[in-house]
């Protein structure tokens, strides 16, 4: 399994001016090409009589899928500039559309490059961006007289309780990172006199603010 990609957070919208073009950022965190297309298509409609939708998208956790458009911006100066900025960042599976009103003034080819270039920066600013990892998931079954103990370590230890069930007998699912795998297995026998048997139940992409460090749901 991956290692792990960067991806924007939410989606979000802003904007700026500069002299007098009114750019407008739209980002969102997408999975798949058609996903992207229908964005793009919402973005147009509602923005019909713009100057330019521009926009950049880039998909797969190896970024292999990427596309950008000018919309009628001089070659090379809105779309590439927006996919530029994604690709610096890391950022997949997410689009960037910058829609703008022209106002007037022209701002050459230099200045139409700086201006999609600091609509796609606000653009991911305004939406955030997580880091997606594997994650080891393991499942713990145990009688009650454990369990107090175990979420005091747990926690206290960093990993990260997923689920728990109450029943006749308690079941607990446990996360980790893959590189705490043997650590958790140890721990648990080690709190547990070997007591309790952790089964692997396989591993798991999730979301993780980068900046509470917190799992998302």
């Amino acid at each position: 399994m991956a290692s792990g990609y960067r991806m924007l957070k939410n989606y979000a919208d802003t904007y700026f001016i500069e002299k007098k073009s009114r750019f407008i950022s739209y980002a969102k965190p997408i999975y798949s090409e058609n996903e992207a297309l229908q964005f793009l298509g919402t973005i147009r409609k509602k923005h019909y009589d713009a100057t330019h939708n521009c926009y950049a998208f880039i998909i797969g956790e190896s970024m292999n899928i990427q596309r950008s458009s000018d919309d009628g911006e001089p070659s090379g100066t809105a779309g590439i500039p927006i996919l530029e900025v994604l690709k610096k960042e890391g950022i997949t599976n997410s689009i960037i559309v910058i829609t703008r009103y022209f106002g007037g003034i022209m701002l050459g080819a230099g200045g139409l490059i700086r201006a999609y270039t600091e609509g796609a920066v606000k653009g991911i600013e305004a939406a955030g961006t997580v880091m997606v990892k594997p994650f080891a998931v393991y499942q713990l079954k145990m009688d009650y007289g454990f369990l107090s103990k175990l979420q005091h370590e747990i926690s206290k230890k960093g990993y990260i309780i997923a689920n728990t069930e109450y029943l006749e007998n308690i079941t607990m699912q446990v996360l980790t990172s893959l590189e705490l795998k043997d650590a958790l297995i140890d721990d648990i026998a080690q709190w547990t006199n070997g007591n309790i048997y952790a089964e692997f139940l396989g591993e798991q992409m999730l979301k993780v603010d980068e900046i509470s460090g917190a799992i998302m749901k």
